[in-house]
């Protein structure tokens, strides 16, 4: 009894998964692969949950009145952030751990959205949606276009300490905004340089992606990539909004 050949497609699929994705890959294809896909998948799942959290702030009006425009709200606004930059510690420190892995990146997820709720808060919802399909478009293109590049042996390691200093930068301008209001030019400015920013982050975690993180940092990389778009969204609303 003899088996079914395989198809041209299957046959072009096992081609990609047997090929090395960079040229000094030494590692299994198959392994780097699977891990990969186990990385988006958990990133896709964590966008997906964003989103409803960040609607349903954006879209029930009591609570988007609550949380933006009461003294109450502001306090809960600072709590949900201190938890999340907690939870995201903590994730670095038991992001190995299975299921607790799970249970804090889904708890960081629903702070995330949370705050992505209150950003999304009373703003148009033409400029939420330009900003959701541009960032789907800049983030797909960038991973193509780094998966290409690493395929011909492009490396971009070097980004990370000028990347880690654009974003110092960055965060200072974004204190003194909260301080002193800045301008509409200003705030536009600053949105896209934030954007610029994390274009560049994309480009060098999905780097780090295909060629560094080992197989139990999943949750690392999720969260790493998670973050690059999250924050690229952010910062196209105030690119787009000013």
């Amino acid at each position: 009894m003899t088996s079914n050949p395989k198809s041209e497609t299957d046959l072009a699929l096992d081609a990609g998964a047997t090929r090395r994705l960079y040229p000094s890959m030494v590692e299994s294809p198959e392994l780097r692969w699977a891990f990969i896909r186990k990385v988006y998948a958990i990133l896709t799942v964590q966008l997906l949950l964003t989103v409803a959290v960040a609607a349903t702030v954006d879209l029930v009006r009591p609570i988007a009145h609550f949380l933006v425009k009461t003294r109450a709200g502001l306090g809960v606004d600072i709590a949900v952030f201190v938890m999340a930059l907690a939870v995201l510690v903590a994730l670095r420190v038991y992001g190995k751990k299975h299921p607790v892995n799970y249970l804090l990146i889904g708890l960081f997820t629903v702070l995330m959205g949370l705050i992505v709720g209150v950003g999304c808060a009373y703003t148009e919802e033409k400029v939420l949606l330009e900003a959701w399909g541009l960032t789907i478009v800049i983030f797909m293109s960038l991973t193509i276009y780094t998966f290409w590049a690493a395929r011909r042996g492009y490396d971009f390691s070097f980004l990370g300490p000028f990347l880690f200093a654009a974003l110092i930068v960055l965060l200072g301008f974004s204190l003194i905004q909260i301080l002193h209001p800045l301008g509409k030019t200003s705030r536009m400015i600053l949105g896209i340089v934030g954007c610029i920013i994390f274009c560049g982050y994309i480009v060098y975690d999905t780097d780090e992606l295909i060629k560094r993180h080992h197989y139990d940092e999943y949750m690392l990389a999720a969260i790493q990539l998670y973050l690059d778009a999250i924050n690229l969204f952010l910062n196209l609303i105030t690119a787009i909004d000013s």
